[in-house]
């Protein structure tokens, strides 16, 4: 199969061997499913159970090992290729739900002439027969580890192609800028004047759409991967009890003694769709405790992987020197917002103007706020129609956004159109990455071996 800009790719390739997993979670349950796929798929079932039924019909049959002894009831269903999950000819083997039985079905299909499947392999298979790209393919992946329900809504999307369409209509709007680029090379600077206006134009297109998509695509990454946030701040002002509030449970032990905490705690949290690790630290000060200092040293090392930290200073108090001592130690790349927690205890006294946000920990007033603060940090807005995205495809777009960047230079320049022309050909190999135009078995490898492995 050919790409865009004419290097060859794997899709389509020719695959020899059937290959056989089990497809329902390990345990104790009431069906157990074994799938296979390849072009022994029917030889082997029904050297298994016989006759197959038609086509997208059900029928009940024995499981039989290679001894011909019965190891299970159940149900047989075949898929003809290519009209099935991976392109090939399916057949699934619905069983009774148990580790040992799911295993000896799985065993016999294996005896019968079936390789084991790598982890998702089967989705391998539905990217390499073009029943899928490689953006939907890993969009399955991100609908089983799905932490909210907003995320699953995302990842639905991107596997009906909701995100594979805006990476081609962004592919479309590079064609049209390659092709007046590598159109004006054949003309003198003489015949060319038309040139400039018309490249303006599809070069506009082109960067609007690419921006639109950064946007959308770092809005699905949070729904996707999620959203690290770190509580700090000096001991005893209420990090631990902003936790428990917001995981809803004791995650964390609150004592009135300060430097209870020594250690980085983490929580997994659903605020209002958007996925969030919670990382409680110690609190920060100097201290001769050495089990507090090296709290207090993870905690430095949390604050520089998190994307967001919340700095928690007592209402009463407000922010004083030590805390804005301790806010210029702070990461400068990871955005922080300061909290004034502990506000219950204010009484009549009012917050001073320009106060951050208040909240209590302890009764819960001001954390809907909080809510809606972390959110609108992340870049999440309570949009239908996000899509979900993950880390590869936000570099591949910024590498796309670089070398366009780039090649308008080079033709805002006027004497440089060959170099335009090589920056347009990497945005669009960058570009290419995303759905798979591009691929390569590293890349293959790496994305499909997070997957399960009947999936």
């Amino acid at each position: 199969m050919a790409t865009a800009d004419g290097t060859s790719s794997s899709r389509g390739a020719a695959i020899n061997d059937t290959i056989a997993a089990i497809a329902t979670p390990p345990g104790r349950g009431a069906v157990g499913i074994v799938r296979l796929s390849g072009p022994e798929a029917v030889a082997i079932a029904e050297c298994m159970t016989g006759a197959l039924p038609p086509p997208r019909t059900v029928a009940l049959r024995g499981f039989r090992d290679a001894a011909g002894v019965v190891v299970d009831h159940g149900l047989v269903l075949y898929f003809k290729a290519p009209h099935s999950y991976t392109g090939e000819d399916v057949v699934e083997l619905q069983g009774h739900g148990g580790t040992v039985v799911t295993g000896m079905v799985l065993a016999a299909a294996l005896a019968a002439g079936a390789r084991q499947a790598r982890p998702g392999e089967f989705s391998q298979r539905a990217y390499l027969n073009d029943r899928m790209d490689l953006a939907q393919a890993e969009a399955v992946a991100d609908l089983i580890d799905a932490a909210t329900r907003s995320a699953a809504r995302a990842a639905e999307r991107s596997l009906q192609g909701v995100f594979s369409r805006r990476v081609e209509a962004l592919q479309r709007a590079l064609i049209e800028v390659r092709v007046r680029v590598e159109g004006a090379l054949d003309f003198s600077e003489e015949e060319a004047g038309w040139f400039g206006a018309e490249l303006q134009w599809a070069m506009e297109q082109a960067r609007d759409e690419l921006e639109a998509l950064l946007a959308a695509g770092t809005q699905g990454r949070r729904l996707t991967e999620g959203y690290t946030v770190a509580i700090a701040g000096q001991p005893n002002v209420g990090k631990s009890t902003l936790m428990n509030r917001l995981a809803g449970t004791d995650a964390a032990i609150v004592t009135a003694i300060p430097g209870t905490t020594r250690d980085v705690l983490r929580e997994s949290l659903d605020l209002d769709g958007l996925p969030v690790t919670l990382v409680d630290t110690a609190g920060l000060r100097d201290s001769d405790d050495p089990i507090e200092r090296e709290g207090i040293l993870r905690a430095t090392h949390a604050f520089t992987r998190c994307e967001l930290i919340l700095y928690l200073v007592d209402a009463r108090e407000g922010v004083t020197a030590t805390d804005r001592t301790l806010m210029a130690t702070l990461p400068p790349a990871v955005r922080h917002l300061v909290i004034l927690n502990k506000a219950d205890l204010l009484g009549e006294r009012p917050l001073p103007d320009g106060a951050p946000l208040a909240i209590s920990a302890a009764d819960g007033r001001g954390i809907a706020q909080l809510v809606r603060a972390i959110r609108e940090s992340a870049g999440v807005e309570d949009a239908p129609a996000a899509f979900s995205t993950r880390s590869r495809h936000l570099d591949a777009l910024r590498r796309t956004h670089d070398h366009l960047e780039l090649a308008w230079g080079y033709l805002r320049d006027g004497d440089a159109a060959e170099l335009a022309a090589e920056e347009l050909r990497a945005a669009h190999r960058s570009l290419g990455e995303i759905c798979g135009e591009l691929d390569s078995e590293e890349l293959l490898g790496r994305i499909f071996a997070g997957f399960c492995i009947g999936k």
